[in-house]
């Protein structure tokens, strides 16, 4: 195999267009905590930004390779189809690109946020590998999706030893309910190919209206639990509202129809950037106002 085609096929099962959903919740909890820019940031924000997605996406189209052939969504920004040849190759550097890092993050950070950090890795291959593959486990399909996303924010409390308060945990509770919303959401669209492929989730189990109304309600528990967090945080809770808007179009949609959801959903993909971009201007004012 090529080099240049097999880093091609690497960067694209990488999802580039998801990267900073991992690596910004590392980065702005990192930073927040410490106010600091330190070789832990930089090493620790890569990680989450790059190695991280590769493993967490590459191990999924590996094992997923058989019912992506049948999904019409992949193939693209939403989803690479590796050839079989490719597979042990990618498993390969999805393991060498991410050794190096997690060597570091391991040497000398506190007990708690080294255990946490491999639990994370269990939890971002088990999803797709057997014979954990959580992926095909409905309801715990949402969760630990969401833990994917959450979780670089949640190891960045744990390295930094900062001490649980009550807001810290409704923002991070919301940051997981978030997650869900995001994950069932998303599976609602591949309900079809699914179900053709024997493949069980939490859309499959409980069909395209249902899901998408729990996807809703999450987000607005989501946006509950910021309201929850204190001033000025309960400020944020606004930001739930897009994704709601975006969703509520396909309250009765059906499952022969539930490919439609996949317009809300490349719609979901940008709206993660502006909302995070609102959050970023949020947390600079904050800031200047503190100072």
């Amino acid at each position: 195999m090529a080099v240049l085609p097999l880093f091609q096929r690497l960067f694209v099962a990488s999802r580039p267009i998801s990267w900073v959903n991992t690596a910004y919740p590392f980065a702005l909890t990192y930073y927040l905590l410490t106010g600091s820019v330190d070789l832990t940031l930089v090493v620790g924000t890569f990680f989450f930004l790059v190695p991280y997605n590769l493993v967490m996406y590459g191990v999924n189209d590996v094992f997923d390779y058989a019912s992506d052939l049948a999904n019409p969504r992949k193939g693209g920004v939403e989803g690479a189809l590796l050839p079989p040849e490719s597979h042990r190759a990618v498993l390969l550097a999805c393991g060498l690109c991410s050794l190096p890092f997690l060597l570091y993050l391991w040497w000398g950070s506190p007990l708690v946020a080294g255990l946490f950090l491999a639990l994370l890795m269990l939890d971002v291959v088990g999803y797709s590998m057997p014979p954990l593959r959580t992926k095909e486990r409905a309801f715990l399909d949402s969760l630990t999706s969401s833990i994917h996303f959450v979780g670089p924010a949640v190891y960045a409390v744990f390295l930094t030893g900062t001490p649980w308060s009550a807001s810290l945990i409704f923002i991070m509770v919301s940051f997981l309910a978030w997650g869900m919303a995001a994950h069932a959401f998303g599976a609602v669209q591949d309900i079809v190919p699914d179900r053709a492929a024997g493949l069980s989730s939490i859309a499959t189990v409980l069909g395209a209206c249902t899901t998408v109304r729990l996807a809703i309600s999450f987000w607005a528990l989501s946006g509950l639990l910021l309201l929850l967090a204190g001033w000025p945080i309960s400020l944020l809770a606004v930001l739930v509202t897009p994704y709601i808007a975006m969703a509520a179009p396909f309250i009765h949609i059906t499952d022969d129809t539930s490919m439609k959801t996949n317009r809300g959903w490349r719609h979901f993909l940008w709206i993660n950037y502006s909302v995070g971009f609102l959050l970023t201007l949020f947390i600079i004012a904050i800031h200047l106002m503190a100072n």
